[in-house]
């Protein structure tokens, strides 16, 4: 399917139908013509002519035509991309790949979407990336239906499938080290407490450095903006509220820093200002005021080698379960240089 009908479809130019397609990061003025694009894509199941590409490379254009892989992704902890936009901009990741690398995208499963998949005889799919933790149960099931899984996440499920992860343990304590380094001692974990190496991680950097645990500093969040908000007033009606908060992820830091804003602009002065650090790197934390400190995990990287240990799954090329743990960085920028209180 070649990229003028995309155009055609959504009254956008060639190239910049070619940008979208093969660059996550860009986005159009217009962020519905975005959007648009990618789902005229997926409509039309495109993926790019490798004759061309191969004569666009300086190649002489004469392979054989290979018939494309399809994979369906699981999102498994949550309903929709729009719940989570650090797996949002990952699937933008993933998509490129599959444009890039001669696959194309099936369906977009849920966990109770497994139950209905385990009754049929057989998948329409070639294999299935995971996004998030699911269940044994789940991952059972899909392993028995693909011909190969590979899941990511921030935290390996030690399940027989390919993994490419980021550990979730080590950025949360990297994110608590620079709280420290900064002076603060009472700091606040804001997420998900059942089974989260964040919060695991978390608690093992006090730990190590001799620091009692308040427990009225843990609040445990589903990590939604909506949690993170409340999360913000929770803390400072504490009679001697945390000096710093490290949140799960992104979206929940956004939604404390959000309310903190709020409440201290209907104040003539500024009462509790907490410094605040959390995991992502999404697109937003650098466009927030203030610009938010976080650990960034490389995406791009993660659809990158999960598609092609996919591939190499489905050709034969690896037998064994292969898992990937690639490093996370610390992002410097302003949340976390709020002043001690």
């Amino acid at each position: 399917m070649s990229l003028k009908k995309i155009a055609r479809m959504t009254g956008a130019s060639i190239a910049t139908v070619s940008r979208v397609l093969n660059c996550p990061d860009y986005q159009c003025q217009d962020k519905n013509l975005t959007e648009r694009i990618r789902q005229a894509a997926r409509e039309l199941h495109y993926v790019p002519d490798q004759n061309a590409r191969q004569l666009k490379m300086g190649g002489r254009g004469s392979a054989p035509k290979q018939k494309p892989y399809k994979i369906d992704i699981l999102l498994a902890r949550f309903h929709s991309l729009e719940e989570d936009p650090f797996f949002a901009e990952m699937y933008r990741y993933i998509e490129t790949e599959f444009y890039q690398g001669n696959c194309i995208p099936g369906q977009l499963l849920h966990v109770p979407d497994i139950s209905i998949l385990g009754s049929e005889s057989r998948v329409r799919a070639d294999g299935m990336l995971v996004l998030g933790k699911c269940p044994q149960a789940v991952a059972d099931v899909i392993l028995r239906k693909y011909r190969g899984v590979v899941a990511i996440d921030r935290n390996p499920m030690d399940y027989r499938m390919d993994e490419i992860t980021c550990n979730g343990a080590q950025a949360a304590m990297m994110a608590v080290e620079y709280l420290l380094e900064l002076g603060h001692t009472s700091i606040a974990y804001v997420g998900d407490c059942t089974m989260e190496a964040r919060y695991g991680g978390y608690y093992e950097c006090l730990l190590n450095h001799k620091i009692s645990m308040i427990y009225e500093y843990i609040v445990s969040t589903n990590q939604t903006r909506e949690e993170g908000y409340q999360a913000f007033h929770r803390l400072e009606a504490l009679h001697r509220p945390p000096t710093a908060v490290f949140c799960a992820n992104d979206v929940t830091a956004l939604g404390f820093l959000q309310a903190m804003k709020d409440a201290n602009k209907r104040r003539k002065k500024q009462v509790y200002r907490p410094a605040v650090i959390s995991i992502d790197d999404i697109e937003e934390a650098v466009r927030f005021s203030p610009m938010l400190t976080t650990i960034r995990i490389p995406k791009g990287d993660m659809a990158h080698l999960a598609v092609l240990t996919l591939k190499d799954r489905l050709q034969g090329g690896h037998q064994e379960c292969v898992r990937m743990e690639l490093p996370c960085h610390l992002i410097v920028r302003e949340s976390a240089g709020m002043n001690l209180t």
